[in-house]
């Protein structure tokens, strides 16, 4: 299924890697955060290129809601009291850069680039609300308190940020990559010492930005435990409902909503990749309800990693792995998450030293409740005793009666009805799933 950013733009296509090359920067994985790593890696004067194994764009960002803002749900509060005043002021500051970079590249570049208002509802808990606005407050950003919004569902208020914005990602993602080295339909098979095996050519290098949605090395880093995927669910609906900015719901099973031109952009039903959920269902429900003479013009499903404390994973892959480094973890809001990883990683790659790296440090404290959960999911997945199984590491495969897909409980790979692979971190097709 399509998604209405794949409907409205043409695609540009690179050639596959033609051999051995050498370059100083390898980047794999052609989503947003990629491009943009290499976009300012080569505006900082590296030699770099970006090998997809696929076709740029074609994975999570094509299937993003696109809004760009700071407000990443009821994150202050949280960073404030769990880390402090000054780590909480540290995200706030990066987003607003990773904002304003937005902006200038945006003014070049014809991709429906929106200044809108960014809304965090709750329709339980109003107090969460009031203490996220006074964290905003306390470190220095601006947000207000609203008792109303313009959503026809009840809700207790809802913490407003001024001046953000929303575009079209693929617009945008197309035209970075048109002036970008960028080699498509190339696979990374192996990293070694100073190079990239990929089925194409073995490329020579002095560092490796894995930025592949889901980190694909096992050995190192642990990501296995330490993220988890979700899954949620979009309807574009033409006429009828408008809202007047980009709307999330503090429950990470609530409703999300934001215009594109004259269509609504509802998303939610959404659940952890492999198990039950709302789906396209909840959605068509809620349409059915409170705005009847909508038109659908295209649904589509996405994908998010989630890590174990709400920040992203961004710098070295790992203790062992020196020239090695991730962006991963991004949380649902991955637009604002790759433009500072490639901010984050343009440095660091560059041995320069960056204020904000302890904050999305990859090796920082495991230790937090979604630890457990995520082993036990895991556990339960290997000692499950059914067939297909996920190559990736051999948890018992879920059918997903929505989108006739395969999927992992575990990790969130997916297949399709043939065996085809749909999403990572399984690293090829499953050859054991038939029709």
């Amino acid at each position: 299924m399509d998604s209405i950013w794949t409907k409205t733009v043409q695609r540009p296509k690179f050639d596959a890697l033609p051999g051995e090359v050498k370059t100083d920067v390898v980047v794999i994985g052609g989503g947003m955060a990629g491009v943009l790593c290499a976009h300012m890696l080569k505006a900082a004067g590296v030699d770099c290129l970006l090998v997809e194994a696929a076709t740029i764009g074609g994975g999570i960002t094509q299937n993003t809601t696109a809004k760009l803002t700071l407000q990443h749900g009821l994150i202050y509060d949280k960073l404030l009291r769990k880390l402090g005043a000054e780590c909480a002021a540290m995200y706030w500051r990066i987003q607003q850069e990773a904002m304003e970079q937005y902006r200038l590249l945006c003014a070049d570049i014809p991709c429906d680039y929106e200044v809108a208002p960014s809304y965090v509802y709750s329709r339980t808990d109003r107090a969460k609300l009031e203490y996220e606005a006074a964290a905003i407050g306390r470190i220095g950003g601006e947000a207000t308190f609203v008792e109303h919004v313009s959503l026809p569902i009840s809700t207790v208020g809802a913490v407003r940020v001024p001046a953000q914005a929303q575009f079209h990602p693929l617009k945008f993602l197309y035209a970075l990559a048109r002036a970008l080295p960028i080699f498509e339909h190339t696979r990374v098979l192996e990293l070694r010492q100073g190079s990239v095996l990929t089925d194409r050519g073995i490329i020579r290098c002095q560092n490796v930005i894995v930025a592949t949605h889901f980190p694909f090395l096992n050995k190192h880093g642990a990501y296995f435990l330490k993220l988890y995927q979700h899954r949620s669910y979009v309807l574009a609906m033409q006429g009828g409902m408008h809202v007047d900015g980009m709307y999330v719901d503090e429950d990470e099973k609530g409703l999300s909503f934001r215009q594109y031109g004259d269509c609504l952009l509802l998303g939610g039903g959404s659940h952890r990749t492999g198990k039950k959920g709302g789906g396209w269902r909840e959605l068509s429900a809620f349409t059915a309800q409170y705005n009847p003479t909508a038109t659908e013009v295209a649904r589509w499903a996405t994908q998010d990693c989630m890590t174990l404390d709400g920040l992203a994973y961004i710098g070295p892959y790992s203790r062992h792995t020196p020239q090695v480094y991730v962006a991963t973890g991004f949380n649902k809001w991955g637009m604002t998450s790759s433009m500072v990883a490639a901010m984050l990683l343009t440095d660091l790659v560059q041995g320069k030293r960056n204020e904000y790296a302890p904050l999305f440090s990859p090796s920082r404290s495991i230790m937090h409740p979604q630890l457990a959960i995520n082993a036990a999911e895991s556990l339960l997945g290997l000692l499950t005793p059914t067939v297909p199984r996920c190559p990736h590491l051999g948890c018992a495969l879920k059918y997903n009666k929505q989108e006739h897909s395969w999927d992992c409980p575990c990790h969130g790979s997916r297949f399709d009805a043939n065996g085809a692979l749909i999403d990572n971190p399984a690293t090829g097709d499953h050859k054991k799933i038939t029709r």
